[in-house]
């Protein structure tokens, strides 16, 4: 990947971890132009969603029937990995993020 490519792509590929409506925002904006760097966030940002959201409802679950409060810490999983995104955007880095990142690709 070139750098006019990762430098084109760095604000869609950042703002695609900020919510879900974050990412499909970048989703459709970057429908037209294609670009490679924001594609690759895009993917990424689909897993850590629907990970946070798998995490969210688990912990919800475990903390309702087993009564143990740490659980709630796991709805923050995804967050953390959304920031992690955006670091690695901004920076225009395409590591994979950690847990999620190889999966699927």
């Amino acid at each position: 990947m070139d750098d006019n490519t990762i430098e084109e792509g760095k604000t869609m590929a950042a703002i695609c971890y900020i919510t879900f409506i974050g990412l499909l925002i970048a989703f459709l904006s970057n429908k037209d132009k294609n670009n490679a760097f924001t594609r690759f966030h895009i993917g990424q940002s689909l897993r850590v969603w629907i990970l946070g959201l798998i995490l969210y409802l688990f912990a919800i679950f475990m903390v309702i029937y087993t009564g143990m409060g740490f659980f709630g810490y796991l709805g923050w999983v995804g967050w953390i990995l959304a920031i992690m995104g955006i670091i690695n955007a901004i920076k225009g880095k395409t590591d994979p993020l950690p847990l999620i990142g190889a999966i699927g690709s």
